[in-house]
């Protein structure tokens, strides 16, 4: 785990990685996996692009890369790398 010391307090760095969501189809789609993955523990941002189909996800620990994977795939939004 990155941590950082910041005005006395530990804390733990955030991750950011970029999906390629190929069935990112409109609107409802985008605001599905903003939902979906917001509801995660530990997800702190998501960001989706419908016309790029990049999904943009910002998350530290108990969240993983895995999680948000398998996260997209079950509600039919598997993703291919960016």
């Amino acid at each position: 785990i990155v941590c950082s010391l910041r005005k006395g307090f530990l804390q733990e760095s955030k991750t950011f990685k970029s999906f390629k969501v190929p069935n990112i189809g409109c609107d409802g789609c985008v605001s599905t996996i903003k939902n979906e993955l917001g509801q995660l523990a530990g997800v702190a941002r998501v960001d989706a692009n419908r016309d790029t189909k990049i999904v943009t996800v910002q998350w530290q620990p108990p969240a993983t890369r895995k999680d948000i994977e398998s996260r997209l795939t079950e509600i039919d939004y598997a993703s291919e790398q960016a």
